[in-house]
């Protein structure tokens, strides 16, 4: 290794708190800080879209300004650098690419996304006094980096020692577009080996390229670096992660605990720690009150706090539901997505009022208040890459019931009613009455208030905090520098 202050960049199409809508904006938000507190000299960069509010705007910095080769076109980029939080962050900006009301979902996103991918390599020999050793890009936003370094830049000056490492964060989503990309957009149509890693038939698959040109590839969760090797859970690339195994790695997500800290929880209606739970029960009263369920302390709080998609198991809990709702529990639901889930559920909160409620919506505040007074977390996804809901439940002292897949099962450690250990409850197969028994597991340790208790303190206790995963990161770091 160089210098043993190795520089990164670390590359990602949305971060919080500038903009998220998932995961990714999450663990990109995160992750930087937690690294540079593990060693490394971290700077990020994403794309300058129209979400960035008017306080992060006014605080960024001009830096520089040059055109960017995309096939034929040349195209306007300029960086922007705002210090936030002690990272500093540079935005690519190009009002004709990012200036919109969405960050995804438009017709020509092949373009957008290639230009992003094609910006952040030119902008590296725009840097003052900062030439990255490790280009670390996430998802399919930023898949092209390792590709364009490879076949474009290697001649350029301190390019050929650039390494990359790529991090799968949700294989579901490759960026797959027609087979004219390559040349009239990348510029490509001239590479066998491009053709050969990015098409899959008459298709362009980005994620593809960076899963064979990368140095290093990460997923979120070691269980679902196995899982991909597989055809269920491959999404038709399968052969080339086992073929690259020898370079995949699965390292689990963290969580911001500063953010995720009932002590100091100003979004919720009464702060609590493992020292001194009665806020604990003031919170779950106030949501049982906001929800118009019935204000009991004797009857458990099931909340399910999700994307209401296929993935993440919600076919399973609406099936036992009218089952469920039998027992002497409460359910809430926090969440929009598909139309006939959203209905679903909108059927059963006329149905049973004092039993189920649902708010389809997102509100970053109201999830708090969900985590704070629930007494268990539902999760039974079909597949989760890494999952944060889980984590952020335990800090809250709420239980997570969840599918063994991906970092579900990773950071979850199922109840073991001999020695009392774990910090949850898990089933393996995707199968509805799997869930319900568990879920009636559950129900019967919670007519154990001591032993209830004692797991909600485990839970609590659990360590999900990013500094536990930046140390694996940073040995990736190092031993990629070291060859």
């Amino acid at each position: 290794m160089r210098d043993e202050k190795y520089k990164v960049i670390y590359a990602s199409f949305e971060a919080a708190p500038f903009f998220k809508t998932g995961g990714l904006g999450d663990v990109a938000g995160s992750l930087p800080a937690a690294l540079q507190r593990a060693g490394a000299d971290v700077r990020v960069m994403l794309p300058r879209l129209a979400a960035l509010n008017a306080d992060f705007a006014a605080r960024l910095r001009h830096v520089a300004d040059f055109c960017v080769p995309l096939g034929w076109r040349q195209q306007y980029c300029g960086i922007e650098e705002l210090v936030h939080q002690g990272v500093t962050y540079y935005f690519i900006d190009n009002e004709y690419y990012f200036k919109r009301e969405q960050p995804y979902g438009y017709g020509d996103d092949a373009e957008r996304i290639a230009f992003f991918s094609k910006a952040i390599l030119e902008a590296l020999q725009h840097l003052p006094g900062f030439f990255p050793d490790i280009l670390h890009c996430n998802d399919w936003h930023t898949a092209l980096c390792p590709v364009f370094l490879r076949e474009q830049y290697m001649q350029a000056p301190c390019y050929d020692r650039l390494k990359t490492v790529f991090s799968v964060h949700n294989l579901k989503f490759q960026g797959v577009f027609g087979g004219d990309v390559l040349g009239d957009i990348l510029g490509l149509h001239e590479s066998a080996a491009a053709r050969g890693q990015l098409m899959t038939g008459d298709c362009i698959n980005y994620l593809r390229g960076a899963a064979c040109y990368s140095d290093r590839l990460l997923t979120v969760s070691p269980t679902y670096a196995e899982e991909i090797c597989t055809p269920a859970c491959g999404e038709g690339l399968e052969e080339i992660f086992c073929r690259r195994r020898g370079v995949l790695r699965g390292i689990l997500n963290g969580i911001n605990t500063a953010e995720y800290d009932p002590a100091h929880d100003t979004q919720i209606p009464a702060q609590f720690s493992t020292a001194d739970m009665a806020g604990k029960a003031v919170c779950k009263r106030e949501l049982q009150q906001r929800l118009g369920l019935a204000v009991r302390d004797d009857v458990p709080l099931a909340v399910l706090v999700s994307r209401l998609t296929e993935q993440k198991g919600i076919d399973l809990l609406l099936h036992i539901l009218p089952e469920l709702l039998g027992y002497d529990i409460q359910v809430a639901v926090l969440g929009v997505g598909e139309p006939h889930y959203e209905q679903a559920f909108r059927h059963f909160a006329a149905a049973q009022p004092d039993k189920f409620a649902c708010s389809l919506t997102f509100s970053d505040a109201l999830a708090h208040q969900f985590y704070a007074g629930a007494d268990m977390l539902l999760m039974p996804s079909r597949f989760e890459p890494c999952g944060l809901s889980q984590m952020i439940a335990m800090r809250y002292g709420a239980l997570p019931v969840v599918r063994e897949t991906g970092g579900l099962k990773d950071s979850v450690q199922p109840y073991n009613c001999t020695d009392g250990s774990g910090n949850g409850f898990s089933f393996a197969n995707y199968n509805a009455h799997e869930l319900l028994y568990t879920l009636q597991a559950a129900l019967r340790l919670w007519r154990q208030p001591g032993d209830w208790q004692r797991l909600a303190g485990q839970a609590m206790a659990t360590d999900n905090s990013w500094q536990r995963s930046a140390g694996e990161y940073t040995a990736v770091y190092r031993g990629l520098l070291a060859e």
